[in-house]
């Protein structure tokens, strides 16, 4: 019995509704957000349905699977599934869209062509997003991979501030360094594998036999690519310019999900594939990734421009996020894959309410704003709370993924987790410094009335708040998903979680 397609409709449905906004004629060119709301809650609700078809504890990798051939001479298919990790990137980034666009509703004031285009692209972006999270095809992997890079490329190029084709081309230049390294890797992995019109699937190529000194290359080639989209340092400089020089609705997508394509697949492909090689390099792994925490949160609180610090901020966070991966304990692997949805609804509400105090006045400088608070006590408040959630505020969602993370990595390294932890205190440092140099103070002084968050405003923030707070008090449902497909992946690399050190009391009472 054939059963319904989820994953194909949720790839192509965005990608229909951008060809039909693109194709839209200049007297409808008004339509076009519109359109691209409409199709982009399509896509959401057909995620939303997609969930239900989902069982967490299904004794399969993949569910929800599709597999076609494509191009059978060279082991090329049309594969794809998800299994709890990528299901919930998916819906995350089905859920992050539609809110960006209302969030960009009026961000492309020309209208006419460049506003048609500009949403287009938006929707595009989805689609490759959600491919790039459900092929199970190594090569249809890489073909998504790169293929995002077009839309984004001309979401900076076109439609950013000053700056951005600059930081559009430097974006470009590290990602297609990195997949230019890990198509030689590709191709090397499909060599060393079984080969055949299946030879790229996932599946076929999980527990190959490889030469020790081989399987640490391809390890590499990976890595390399994953640690530009992450991004990791020291491959790291695109992301404050690209932030900086986008429209805050597609920065928030640039960080909230497509830099988790290199954290998954750290997780799919270098732990799955090539086990013995991520233990060799864990110990380089776990120091870049306390490097980056230690360094983007340093450099975030030097920060006076209000984009740069929020980029800044994530290249921390991601540290933290690659730490646990390559932890290879269950809690520490459950905190970073949920790191990774509660990163994405928080990058978000930083990115877009920051948006909205720019709009108001007219400058991304920390040191033009003060007094904010006074004149936009909402905005203030909405901000507040985004912040708190990114210094890992217990009762809101980044508290259970940075504990079980830090919890899970001291379990194995205790040097690398202590160190770590000092990222809480400058967290709770470069935020609440920017608040108050921001927000508090005496009211400043303006030409005119500002008005605060409207409602379309509100309608962005409020799925934002609810997935702080819900997220944060009730995490259960998403362990629970997410649980099972880190215990399988780390299963499959050949790790078990360490013995727990207990006390011998046998002789303290005389």
């Amino acid at each position: 019995m054939e059963t319904f397609p989820w994953l194909t409709v949720l790839l192509v449905l965005p990608l229909v509704g951008s060809l039909l906004v693109a194709a839209l004629p200049a007297a409808m060119a008004d339509k076009a957000k519109g359109v691209a709301l409409f199709f982009s809650l399509a896509t959401l609700a057909v995620a939303i349905g997609a969930v239900t078809q989902f069982q967490a504890n299904s004794l399969e990798q993949f569910q929800l699977t599709e597999v076609h051939e494509w191009i059978p001479s060279f082991g090329v298919s049309y594969a794809l599934g998800v299994d709890g990790i990528a299901l919930s990137l998916i819906v995350m980034s089905a859920v992050l869209v539609p809110i960006c666009i209302l969030a960009g509703w009026h961000d492309i004031p020309e209208g006419g062509a460049r506003e048609k285009n500009y949403f287009a692209l938006t929707l595009s972006l989805l689609a490759f997003m959600v491919g790039v999270f459900a092929a199970t095809d190594v090569f249809l992997f890489y073909v998504f991979f790169e293929a995002m890079l077009i839309p984004v490329y001309f979401l900076i190029g076109s439609y950013g501030g000053p700056g951005r084709q600059y930081a559009a081309v430097k974006f470009l230049l590290f990602s297609l360094a990195g997949g230019l390294v890990m198509l030689a890797a590709v191709i090397g992995l499909y060599v060393h594998g079984p080969g055949g019109s299946q030879g790229f699937l996932v599946d076929n190529l999980t527990g190959l036999t490889i030469n020790p000194t081989t399987e640490k290359w391809l390890w590499v080639g990976f890595f390399i690519a994953f640690a530009v989209k992450a991004p990791m340092w020291p491959v790291h400089p695109w992301l404050p310019d690209a932030a900086a020089a986008a429209k805050p609705a597609t920065a928030t997508l640039l960080v909230g999900v497509l830099d988790k394509v290199g954290t998954y697949g750290m997780i799919r492909f270098c732990l799955q594939f090539f086990p013995e090689a991520s233990k060799w390099a864990t110990p380089v792994v776990i120091a870049l990734a306390v490097v980056s925490i230690i360094y983007g949160a340093l450099c975030a609180i030097a920060q006076n421009d209000l984009l740069r610090l929020i980029a800044y901020t994530s290249i921390s966070h991601f540290g933290l996020i690659v730490l646990g991966i390559f932890a290879m304990t269950t809690p520490a692997g459950a905190g970073s894959a949920t790191y990774m949805i509660n990163h994405g609804f928080t990058t978000a509400g930083l990115f877009l309410v920051a948006a909205m105090l720019i709009r108001r006045r007219g400058s991304t400088r920390i040191s033009d704003f003060g007094g904010w608070q006074r004149v936009t006590p909402v905005i203030a408040g909405v901000f507040l709370i985004s912040g708190l959630s990114s210094m890992s505020l217990p009762g809101l969602g980044s508290f259970v993924s940075e504990f079980l993370v830090l919890m899970g990595t001291f379990a194995r390294y205790k040097g690398a987790a202590a160190i770590a932890t000092i990222a809480l205190v400058l967290a709770a440092l470069y935020i609440l410094w920017l608040y108050k140099r921001a927000m508090t103070g005496p009211a400043p002084e303006l030409s005119g009335p500002v008005r605060d968050m409207t409602l379309r405003e509100k309608v962005v923030v409020a799925p934002l708040l609810a997935a702080f707070i819900v997220l944060g008090v009730y995490p259960k449902p998403l362990l629970d998903v997410v649980n099972p497909a880190m215990q399988r992946v780390l299963s499959i690399a050949g790790v078990s979680d360490p013995a727990p050190a207990i006390a011998s009391t046998s002789g303290s009472q005389k």
